[in-house]
């Protein structure tokens, strides 16, 4: 695994990319000296647990052959208070599951994925407290 950082302006403006092209874009806010322009590389830690689960939780479910429509995962954390470097203290995922999925095969995924396959989450549960739920909705109620 092998990944390239551009540095783009005079400040914190980066852009990443992978072996095979693939680009994301950093930043730092703009309190911090950036303007913004990418993820934080914090929010990619996020983005990558938010990430790696989902794509359990989808193979798990076409294992399971669930009709999983769609999925939409919201990830929350709290950071350190006033400590350098301020390490995720909590960070919380709620998975919306679309489709006419059972309810236990879904709730099964959700728990292997975080408690036994996401690697990212393996790595920062060292640190913080990791919790979530699910909730499924019928496919006629996907919005």
């Amino acid at each position: 695994m092998k990944i390239e950082i551009e540095r783009l302006n005079d400040a914190f403006h980066m852009e990443a990319t992978n072996e095979r092209g693939n680009k994301i874009q950093l930043d730092s806010s703009a309190a911090s000296g950036g303007h913004d322009l990418g993820f934080s590389p914090m929010q990619l830690m996020l983005a990558g647990i938010g990430g790696c689960s989902t794509i359990d939780i989808v193979d798990i479910m076409k294992k399971q052959r669930e009709n999983l429509q769609d999925i939409k995962v919201t990830v929350t954390a709290e950071r350190e208070k006033d400590k350098t470097p301020a390490l995720f203290a909590s960070i919380h995922l709620h998975y919306r599951l679309f489709g006419d999925v059972n309810k236990e095969k879904a709730q099964r995924a959700v728990e292997l994925s975080m408690d036994k396959y996401c690697s990212v989450a393996k790595i920062l549960e060292k640190t913080a407290n990791i919790t979530y739920d699910f909730e499924v909705i019928a496919a006629n109620a996907h919005a």
